[in-house]
């Protein structure tokens, strides 16, 4: 896949429904081993709850899939939350919601919807970012060709994220692979093949704040 929806830092969430606390906390996760190391440790935190229900995805294609209703109606806690995981297209994720019981029954449609909400609402606190798998370029060019790059760049939405400026000019883009091959017969022929590439390196790479992230 050429680019994936991943959970860069975690975050938590609270909702109450009918006096029943609900408490989503997401964390970004690579394994099962580090999925379940999760969920202990959040079990512990919260030892007197009365559930710990969670949900995980892992792998590039969302392969590894696991959930637990923890003592809840089969069917109405771990399912959801993990339907909500994959709903958003989120890789490399795992959630537990933890539930204070308030004294109110809430039905089994009542536990579904609670449980989607704090996971959505986990999610919402959590930073999500666009991984996408790409090359990292370097253009050399001079500086009559600087703002023919610039130029092909931003109509592309690509950005330079490093530039050197000597007697002549290097810089450095994130390009999406399947996007490359066209941007690089772009720049020769905007350059009139004056510019020169100078090395591709294949990364995984994302945006945060406008900062770019290799992976």
């Amino acid at each position: 896949m050429d680019s994936i929806k991943i959970v860069y830092t975690g975050g938590e969430a609270e909702i109450i429904e009918k006096k029943s606390r609900f408490i989503a906390t997401v964390k970004p996760v690579e394994s099962e081993e580090e999925a379940l190391e999760f969920v202990a440790a959040i079990k512990k935190k919260y030892w007197n709850a009365t559930h710990n229900c969670f949900a995980y995805v892992a792998g590039e294609r969302q392969q590894l899939q696991r959930c637990s209703d923890d003592g809840e109606p089969q069917g109405t806690a771990g399912r959801p939350m993990l339907d909500v995981l994959l709903g958003e297209g989120v890789h490399n994720a795992a959630v537990v919601v933890t539930r204070y019981f308030g004294g109110t029954l809430l039905g089994t449609g009542g536990l579904v919807r609670a449980y989607s909400k704090a996971v959505q609402e986990g999610l919402k606190n959590s930073c999500i970012l666009e991984k996408t798998k790409g090359v990292l370029l370097k253009i050399k060019t001079d500086y009559n060709g600087i703002g023919k790059l610039q130029y092909l760049l931003g109509q592309r939405g690509l950005q330079i994220t490093a530039s050197d400026f000597t007697d002549v000019v290097q810089i450095e883009t994130l390009v999406p692979t399947d996007a490359l091959e066209e941007l690089k017969e772009a720049v020769t022929e905007g350059t009139n093949g004056k510019a020169e590439f100078l090395g591709e390196t294949n990364v995984r790479f994302a945006f945060l704040d406008g900062e770019p992230l290799l992976f």
